[in-house]
């Protein structure tokens, strides 16, 4: 029974990040048409947002300390960065390690420039072009952003710890009733759980509630009539590829203490987020997080030994092989609109 739900747990963190991703997919086919194969890159960014931030406020400068001496007995020169220069030891000291989260005030506007930028100075050119040509592009637009991260931060990965008071496990064993210690699962990762499902709901109450968001699932629905109504819809849905790219970016910002940054981490979310947008329906948002779930839990008890041990490799194409079956039962996806990907 623990392990059941220690790899529940698994998969729904998992899960987050492919529903945040695929989310922000789904954004930007559902209302531009866009198969946006440069989405994955967008993930990376945000997380090398959070590593810039943490790299600025980590800047120093040398000082004198004259309360301790070398060898010979000249004062010490010791680095003391400058955020601690200015707020104190302690203010410095908390702001430095709270730098992920703080991290989401700085990506927000970054993120909404960058697909801003992306979509008015590209993928605007590519509307009613081939959904192949629209891959290509994309595609190469997401390699011209890896290399260049790999340029400026390097190949390696770049370790972001998390906030000291979350780097302990929560003891879900005491919580359930099970023996202590049977059940041990990291604070941060329930953060992100818990941070995911804010954003998904934010984004699902701005389009349900409000009066932009209507005008918006009415232009995905019929797109030619809202324009009609004298509403520039196009404006619209471009600011729609903008929060899909900050929704990217902070699911990428939060997941930087689970996975260390690297230049290729966009990559190994893309795919695999295309799959979720697939088997959840292309164009459908509740479809998206729904698979995202779903596929980050299958996905970890595919992981467990007593499951590789009888079919080696299975964690690597379970999700594959799910779509294959989902697209032969259900070519429009779990929660597809009828007639899309369909004959």
């Amino acid at each position: 029974m623990d392990a059941f739900l220690l790899q529940i747990l698994n998969g729904l963190d998992k899960g987050s990040a492919y529903a945040l991703i695929a989310l922000g997919l789904t954004l930007i086919f559902g209302t531009l048409g866009v198969v946006n194969f440069a989405h994955g890159a967008l993930f990376m960014l945000g997380a090398f947002t959070a590593v810039s931030l943490n790299r600025l406020l980590t800047l120093s400068h040398e000082v004198v300390d004259e309360s301790r001496v070398d060898f010979l007995g000249n004062p010490t020169r010791v680095e003391v960065r400058y955020v601690e220069d200015w707020f104190g030891e302690a203010v410095g000291g908390a702001i430095v390690d709270w730098s992920v989260p703080l991290a989401i005030l700085a990506a927000i506007p970054i993120m909404a420039l960058i697909g801003l930028a992306m979509e008015r100075g590209l993928i605007k050119y590519f509307y009613k072009r081939p959904h192949a040509d629209q891959i290509l592009v994309t595609f190469g637009l997401a390699i011209v952003l890896q290399q260049f991260v790999k340029y400026v931060y390097g190949a390696n990965p770049i370790p972001m710890p998390a906030p000291e008071a979350f780097r302990g496990s929560f003891d879900f064993g005491v919580l359930l009733g099970f023996d202590p210690f049977t059940i041990m699962y990291p604070y941060w990762r329930l953060v992100y759980f818990g941070f995911g499902l804010v954003v998904i709901a934010a984004v699902f109450s701005f389009l349900q509630f409000t009066t932009y968001g209507m005008v918006v699932r009415a232009g995905m629905a019929d797109r030619e009539t809202v324009g009609l109504l004298g509403i520039n819809i196009g404006r619209r849905f471009t600011v729609m590829f903008a929060i899909a790219a900050v929704v990217a970016g902070l699911a990428g910002v939060m997941y930087t203490p689970i996975v260390s940054p690297n230049y290729n981490m966009g990559m190994n979310f893309l795919v695999l987020s295309f799959v979720v947008v697939v088997v959840g329906g292309m164009g459908s948002l509740p479809g998206a997080v729904l698979a995202g779930f779903l596929l980050g839990i299958l996905e970890s008890f595919a992981s467990m030994s007593a499951v590789t041990n009888v079919i080696p490799g299975i964690n690597q194409v379970i999700i594959y092989l799910v779509a294959i079956v989902v697209l032969l039962v259900r070519p429009r996806g779990l929660m597809g609109r009828k007639g899309v990907m369909e004959d």
